[in-house]
């Protein structure tokens, strides 16, 4: 089945063709980051609008880099949500259009589902499998018993873990978007400033929240003592902090669920210590397949949309034009 994918969840505009759901053909993304640095996170109304602008130009392209014609096409796929609900629905009138005009099956794709499915890039998805999802929106540990089955065994409550990375940026004067910036600066600082651990009730949710306060409030106290805040060694402590608790809720889940693959999913996983530290728990789990996708397919784009499309129709996600963009919706499970 070769497959039309479209995703516009947040600030990229993407389309990207994918063929017996493993082989991208093509995969174009606009990005609008640039435009929304000015204020310091992504502007919904401005996202939108932007889509409208793009999506013909992305729809286009994508076809022309698979070199491949409207006619080809056999199934229509698109984020149907969770995101800004205005950049969705301007990705599924597109795909709500072509299919229909098509006459093709349209097949609605859970963002979050992409994300973990873009790990078909790196190898294959044997079941059963911990995910660990680590976005800008989201930070869940799902676990999936079988093709598009997915079960949250905790999840943060409150902040995503890149919400909070943003944030913690922000509140250092850095730029938007926060998570490379913090990324490149803890390898260039040391262990010189502590923060304190996160408890919850469930010991596999996640909180944040506390964390990004921790470091307003130690940036108060150098500022008191007089001392300039060493942003480097700032950037290495919060980075540090935020990744242990990723990591120590990820081993824990592992003790109490029995799995074949790890998989990493979402924006976050494009940083460098999520990905080391990742990579490290096959060394106490030989036996365990760890898959971490390319840093190209962390981020949102289409293509981890039409990875997923074939398990979705599989199971039976098929959709006609009443369907609308819902900016909250559950995983099946």
């Amino acid at each position: 089945m070769i497959v039309l994918a479209i995703e516009s969840s947040c600030d990229e505009t993407s389309c990207a063709i994918v063929k017996d759901g493993h082989e991208v053909l093509s995969n174009v993304v606009s990005s609008q980051i640039e435009v929304h640095k000015e204020y310091g996170g992504v502007f919904p109304e401005v996202a939108s609008r932007l889509h409208i602008q793009n999506i013909n130009f992305v729809i286009k392209e994508a076809l022309d880099k698979a070199d491949m014609t409207f006619s080809e096409i056999e199934a229509v796929a698109v984020t149907q949500g969770p995101g800004l609900v205005g950049s969705l629905h301007v990705g599924v009138m597109a795909a709500k259009t072509l299919a229909w005009s098509l006459d093709v099956p349209l097949i609605p794709v859970h963002h979050i589902a992409g994300h973990i499915y873009a790990n078909k890039l790196s190898g294959d998805l044997a079941f059963p499998l911990l995910a660990l999802v680590v976005s800008g929106g989201h930070t869940e540990l799902i676990l999936m018993e079988k093709d598009y089955s997915f079960e949250i065994l905790g999840k943060t409550q409150d902040d995503a873990v890149g919400e909070a990375f943003d944030k913690v940026a922000r509140q250092a004067g850095l730029s938007y978007p926060g998570g490379p910036i913090i990324d490149k600066l803890a390898q260039q600082g040391k262990k010189n400033y502590q923060l304190p651990k996160v408890k919850t009730e469930n010991p596999l949710d996640f909180s944040f929240s506390g964390l990004k306060s921790a470091v307003r409030q130690l940036m108060l106290r150098e500022e008191r003592n007089g001392r300039d805040i060493i942003i480097e060694d700032l950037a290495f402590a919060f980075q540090m902090a935020a990744v242990d608790e990723l990591m120590k809720r990820l081993e824990l889940a592992l003790t109490k669920v029995d799995v074949k693959t790890v998989v990493l999913a979402g924006g976050v996983a494009a940083n460098s210590q999520v990905r080391e530290r990742s990579a490290s728990i096959k060394k106490n789990n030989p036996e365990l397949s760890v898959l971490i996708p390319p840093l190209w397919a962390c981020m949102d784009q289409a293509a981890m949309i039409g990875l997923a499309a074939e398990h979705a129709y599989q199971a039976g996600f098929v959709a006609d034009c009443e369907i609308s963009a819902k900016s909250n919706i559950k995983l099946p499970h």
